[in-house]
């Protein structure tokens, strides 16, 4: 079962730290959002593959919006 992970914040997509098909394990950054001069990282609570990224670098996103879906 997929799960949506989305934005802390809302501010502009700095850097994606990981590629569709990738593994991430808990507490790993997935991407950084940057916020009024802050880096805020987006991470992962448990392991997980990236199954889509739904932004690119330089994005603005708003709060709540969905960044990535992940399996499990």
């Amino acid at each position: 079962m997929s799960r949506e992970i989305q934005s802390p914040v809302t501010g502009t997509v700095w850097k994606i730290e990981v590629a569709v098909g990738g593994q991430a394990d808990a507490g790993d950054d997935l991407i950084i959002v940057e916020s009024m001069k802050m880096e805020i990282p987006v991470v992962t609570d448990s392991e997980c593959v990236v199954k889509e990224i739904r932004c690119s670098e330089g994005d603005a996103v708003t709060e709540g919006q969905v960044l990535l879906v992940v399996d499990p």
